[in-house]
C-alpha cells in the first residue's frame, strides 16, 4: 500500500499508474481496450485516436486537505502564492523510478483560439516527488502538448 514509507515499487499503486502513463506517452499506442481510467491502455478516447501525447495529471497529498499540489511554471526560486508568481496544478509525468517520479509543469494555453483543442502548453519547470507523499491522482483528458 502507498504512503507507508516503503520504497518498493511493487507496493506503490500511484507509481504503477504513473509508470503506465509514462510508457503510453513514450510509445503513444496500445491495442488494449479498457475503461476510461488513468491506466487505460492507450491515449485518447479510442485506440484509433492519433496525435495525443500526454495524459495530464493532478496530484493530491495527504497534507493538502483536498487542495491539488501546485508548482510554479518557471524555474526561478519562487513560491506559489507570492505576488506575480504563476503556478499550475496540472502536470505531465516524465519519468518514474520506483516510488519517485519527475513531472513537468503544464500551463494553461494563453492562446484562447487554440485552447479548446490544445488546453496546455509546456514549461521548462520540473520537479521530482516521492510518491509515498501522493494520496490521489486525477487524470485529465488526454491531449497534445507541443514540445514534449
Amino acid at each position: 500500500m502507498c504512503n507507508n514509507n516503503n520504497n518498493s515499487n511493487e507496493e506503490c499503486c500511484i507509481s504503477e499508474i504513473l509508470t503506465v502513463i509514462n510508457i503510453l506517452q513514450n510509445n503513444a499506442e496500445c491495442a488494449d481496450a479498457c475503461l476510461d481510467t488513468c491506466d487505460r491502455g492507450f491515449l485518447g478516447g479510442s485506440i484509433e485516436t492519433f496525435a495525443l501525447n500526454t495524459r495530464p495529471v493532478v496530484l493530491y497529498t495527504a497534507f493538502g486537505n483536498g487542495t491539488p499540489w501546485s508548482m510554479p511554471t518557471v524555474k526561478e526560486d519562487v513560491v506559489c502564492g507570492d505576488e506575480g508568481v504563476t503556478c499550475s496544478n496540472v502536470f505531465r509525468v516524465e519519468k518514474v523510478d520506483g516510488c519517485c517520479a519527475t513531472f513537468r509543469v503544464l500551463a494553461p494555453n494563453p492562446d484562447t483560439t487554440e485552447a479548446a483543442t490544445i488546453p496546455y502548453v509546456t514549461t521548462n519547470s520540473f520537479f521530482t516527488m516521492n510518491l509515498n507523499c501522493v494520496c490521489c491522482i486525477r487524470c485529465l483528458n488526454d491531449t497534445f502538448v507541443e514540445g514534449v
